[in-house]
């Protein structure tokens, strides 16, 4: 898998699957708050399946030359 996020792009997806997550655990999300899982494993492991499919790439490192 090629690392297709990047940047302030992971930080977000990490500090928002962080929110979600304890919305779910301590909030009003309950169970719904579980899908914070999807941005939080995403921004830590750099890849995004929905990008690789549209073709999105945010990390600088692996841009291709166009």
């Amino acid at each position: 898998m090629t690392k297709n996020v990047g940047g302030m792009d992971k930080w977000l997806r990490i500090a928002a699957g962080v929110i979600l997550l304890a919305l779910g655990l301590f909030g009003p999300l309950g169970w719904w708050g579980a899908i914070g899982i999807v941005p939080l494993v995403t921004g830590l492991v750099g890849t995004c399946p929905a990008y690789s499919l549209l073709g999105f790439n945010t990390c600088p490192l692996h841009r291709s030359a166009a």
